[in-house]
């Protein structure tokens, strides 16, 4: 077996709402995300990374924001089909990490349900999923509020 690693990021802006979803959990706030599916930050940023180290294009590649079926999907699919990708080529999911990038809401208290959430998703031993948040101290987008963040990379073996 190859290990190969991928990086993933993703970022959406603020609009109205009461809730978000980050990493497959719903987090009440008192905004929610604008995006074409649910648009999960964290998921997106890991189904890229995912799609990375196999060399599977992105996101977009595999669900195009100008196709209406995934209007308001949510990214659980997308997860799944970025792991189910990597299986059909004889490999696994080792190990993925993914860090949170906002001010607001506060995510220390949704961090377990998140982890056991992506480790639901791909089948993985919850130990071998980190989920972590920081902030950019008032600076940009994120500090000014307007938004969150996430970036996130994923260990996977596959066949020579």
């Amino acid at each position: 077996m190859t290990t190969r690693t991928g990086l993933g990021f993703d970022a959406h802006r603020f609009g109205p709402g009461d809730r978000v979803w980050l990493c497959g959990v719903e987090v009440p706030h008192d905004h929610g995300l604008v995006g074409h599916s649910d648009a999960d930050v964290g998921l997106h940023a890991l189904t890229d990374a995912i799609l990375g180290a196999i060399a599977a294009g992105d996101i977009g590649d595999h669900f195009p924001p100008s196709d209406p079926q995934w209007k308001g999907a949510s990214s659980d699919l997308f997860l799944k089909h970025a792991a189910d990708l990597v299986a059909s080529r004889g490999g696994k999911v080792v190990n993925v990490d993914v860090t949170l990038i906002c001010e607001r809401p506060k995510i220390a208290r949704h961090r377990l349900a998140m982890r056991q959430r992506i480790a639901d998703i791909l089948g993985l031993d919850i130990d071998q999923v980190s989920v972590k948040a920081t902030t950019t101290e008032g600076m940009g987008f994120a500090g000014r509020g307007e938004g969150l963040a996430a970036q996130a990379i994923a260990t996977v073996n596959v066949p020579d």
